[in-house]
């Protein structure tokens, strides 16, 4: 009996081995570990919705190429492996921290004392223009947009005009054709000359570092020309409701990004990033353009969704389907919910505490009092203090 033994954990433990490993084609004293070598992709789920599809982007991205610490073939890489469908290159036209390390790494080709900075903002003061080396703002959106094919991501060109933040701001100029000819003193002017060449301009985190979201002279005099056709609600894990407010005074559409410099945040584990779900024909340049122009765009950030209401309640209904499950025995109707998304869902009666109806998955929601039919989607925003809600009958 003890020989059986013996004998069944030898076999187990080489099939254990044989598992885990697999020998090297051309050298047998190599074995690989048996996980995926290959890149992997984390769908992300969203429904259609009135004939058009739902496209994941992020329309906030950082490289080397500005202050970012990741390459830009890895920043595409990551876009793939979290899901999404577009990507908007936008290094910062004004503020370029990693050009002088750059300068110095490339010394034997460059002339002795030459700096990299004709633009460059140290302190968010403007310098005046060097004739030392110039940087070729195009040149980022050409690598990505030829290191995007094997992962089918269209790039959005655009560039991030970054000045002070508190009496100005930081503003991401997309479907831009001429990055180098859109610097000027003035921010309202860079802002101009990004607008005179068809870009669309977004307002970006316009809570960071302020003291609140009230309007500035300056701002209202840039949303007042009608320079502005987006804002962030979300950055990164910064939410500001009160952009939902603004948005829908100034007609504008909403938009939720990373704003990512290093690798993917990370959030509970999670590797889910911002994104904003773009509904168009197709995903091309010219379609995508036309859904931001149309304002049919929701944000997403860590599990909270954000847009205006007619859209976004399309979204939650298409996305959520309730139905009945019976009385208990108190005679308080029990329903199911089923989430057949990759958002999560924060549900209850008016009155109650929320439940979680976690991405593609149910679960049960009993009523408080007997007749209850509205179910408040807690997570879903339409306003600075509104949410979606819908009836269960």
């Amino acid at each position: 009996m003890k020989r059986i033994l013996a004998l069944l954990a030898v076999l187990c433990g080489v099939y254990t081995v044989s598992a885990q490993y697999y020998q090297d084609a051309q050298n047998p004293d190599i074995l690989h570990i048996r996980q995926p070598r290959n890149l992997v992709r984390t769908e992300f789920i969203i429904p259609n919705l009135d004939g058009y599809n739902g496209y994941k982007a992020d329309l906030h991205t950082h490289t080397t190429y500005s202050d970012g610490s990741v390459g830009m073939s890895g920043r595409l890489e990551d876009a793939w492996k979290d899901g999404l469908d577009v990507m908007a290159v936008t290094e910062h036209l004004e503020y370029r921290a990693s050009e002088p390390d750059m300068v110095k790494w490339m010394r034997g080709y460059v002339k002795r004392g030459a700096k990299a900075e004709n633009y460059y903002i140290t302190r968010y003061k403007v310098q005046p223009e060097r004739k030392d080396i110039h940087t070729d703002f195009q040149y980022p959106v050409e690598h990505a947009i030829r290191e995007a094919k094997p992962y089918d991501l269209t790039i959005i060109p655009g560039i991030e005009i970054t000045r002070e933040p508190i009496a100005y701001g930081h503003f991401n100029a997309l479907f831009t054709t001429d990055n180098n000819a859109i610097h000027a003193p003035t921010c309202e002017q860079a802002i101009r000359n990004a607008k005179a060449q068809g870009a669309i301009i977004m307002h970006n985190h316009p809570g960071w570092r302020r003291k609140s979201m009230e309007m500035h002279e300056w701002d209202r005099m840039v949303y007042d020309e009608k320079l502005i056709d987006g804002i962030e609600v979300m950055n990164t894990a910064e939410f500001y409701p009160k952009a939902i407010t603004r948005a829908l005074k100034y007609n504008l559409f909403m938009s939720s990004n990373s704003d990512i410099h290093g690798v993917t945040e990370r959030v509970d584990g999670q590797t889910r990033r911002n994104m904003t779900f773009i509904y168009a024909k197709d995903k091309s340049l010219a379609s995508l353009r036309e859904a931001l122009e149309a304002h049919r765009t929701i944000a997403y950030s860590f599990g909270t969704i954000a847009g205006e209401e007619t859209l976004l309640r399309k979204f939650v209904e298409a996305a959520l389907e309730v139905r009945e499950a019976g009385a208990d025995r108190k005679g308080k109707m029990q329903y199911v919910v089923k989430n057949s998304t990759s958002v999560e869902f924060l549900v209850h009666f008016e009155g109650g505490n929320p439940i979680v109806v976690a991405p593609l998955s149910s679960a049960f929601i009993k009523e408080l009092k007997s007749g209850q039919t509205t179910l408040v989607i807690a997570n879903a925003w339409c306003g600075e203090d509104k949410h979606i809600t819908i009836s269960v009958k």
